[in-house]
């Protein structure tokens, strides 16, 4: 029998160094920055990012999203058919339950901080070239490096549309396949760069109680399922197996006790192309789902990509944990078929990380170690 090593991964996202940070926020709301100093700290923290990540264990890694104001809105820059207006955020239903929570957590700094893009055009893919100083730049910074592969992120077309506001195309439908149009050239061109394409839909969960907080749970799905279309619509001449999705519920701390439960959705989850499919599994409110992964009627050719490791919380998980954690996926899909990953991103938005960026690196070492376990007890 051969061994099979399970590799570990992350959501993307990781804690912006501070230097840089006011630079990317300045950029995101339109401002004169200095050019020439805002390309050399980009550099440097990706540069630095990637072997932080090779020194914690992690196998195939990201560029941390430095560039990026947030995981979605940032494409406001790329797509035309945006300008920035005055809509009201939607907030998710769980947090408007309890306002006093929610209202301690816009006073304490820890809502993110994002200007509104609303769309009022034609949207299209309008300029490329900060995707490819971000792929040239992550290619650099691999140099020299051992790390097994890399990947990087963009937002499914679903979760444009609920963090980028309609007020151009007739429907929901239609805005869908125009980002889906439009994403698709983002997806092409990462992942013929060579790296993994990592497409960010949490709009298939968390858009429940947030984008869908007033349908029912089956006009939810119903509606899920036309998400998951246009995610496959922008992925259509792309291999599968070069292409992960990560799903979440939110990454906030919170009640989280209107979160649409997995087995609801995860039909509809697994209807979306790509091969490896990440998810929340080990914070409290979703911790004990894989038991749905064990009933549900996985394809083959699906990897599972666990999050093992909360992002919400500052707690260490033992490797002990992280390895019993995984050891259940292996027993639902086999070893060589789950890649160990984290709930979600450490840096979801420039200058909004509920972790202590110190603690971040302790808690992709506790993943690799808990790897390293699961890997020799399989």
């Amino acid at each position: 029998m051969v061994a099979t090593r399970i590799r570990t991964t992350h959501v993307g996202s990781l804690p912006r160094p501070q230097e840089l940070l006011a630079l990317v926020e300045a950029e995101d709301r339109g401002e004169e920055i200095d050019r020439e100093a805002y390309e050399r700290l980009l550099d440097q923290a990706v540069h630095d990012i990637v072997r932080k990540q090779e020194r914690a264990g992690v196998d195939i890694v990201s560029d941390g999203e430095m560039s990026k104001i947030g995981y979605a809105t940032y494409v406001r820059h790329r797509l035309s058919g945006y300008e920035l207006g005055d809509v009201p955020r939607a907030t998710p239903a769980d947090l408007d339950a309890y306002p006093s929570w929610r209202d301690r957590q816009v006073a304490e700094g820890t809502a993110p901080r994002y200007v509104r893009p609303i769309c009022r055009g034609e949207v299209a893919y309008a300029n490329g070239r900060p995707l490819e100083e971000d792929i040239a730049r992550f290619e650099a910074a691999r140099a020299g490096t051992g790390v097994d592969g890399a990947f990087m992120n963009a937002p499914s077309p679903g979760i444009v549309a609920l963090f980028l506001p309609n007020e151009h195309y007739a429907s929901r439908e239609d805005y869908l396949g125009a980002l889906a149009e439009a994403m698709k050239t983002e997806y092409e061109t990462i992942v013929g760069s060579g790296l993994y394409l990592q497409v960010d839909a949490p709009d298939l969960a968390m858009g429940r109680h947030i984008m869908y907080r007033n349908n029912s749970d089956e006009e939810f799905v119903e509606s899920a399922e036309t998400h998951v279309e246009a995610i496959n619509q922008a992925l259509r001449d792309v291999p599968a197996d070069r292409v992960r999705m990560h799903v979440c519920w939110g990454n906030y701390e919170g009640p989280h006790h209107l979160d649409i439960p997995l087995e609801k959705i995860v039909d509809v989850i697994l209807r979306a192309k790509p091969a490896t499919i990440s998810f929340e599994a080990s914070n409290p409110r979703h911790a004990h789902e894989w038991k749905v992964w064990s009933t549900a009627r996985i394809p083959g050719d699906k990897v599972l990509m666990p999050g093992v490791v909360d992002t919400t919380t500052n707690y260490i998980e033992h490797p002990e944990l992280v390895a019993e954690r995984i050891c259940r996926f292996a027993e639902v899909v086999g070893a060589d078929r789950v890649l160990a990953s984290t709930d979600c991103g450490f840096g979801t938005w420039a200058g909004l990380s509920v972790v202590d960026p110190s603690i971040v690196w302790s808690k992709l070492g506790s993943l690799a170690e808990g790897a390293a376990l699961a890997s020799a007890r399989m």
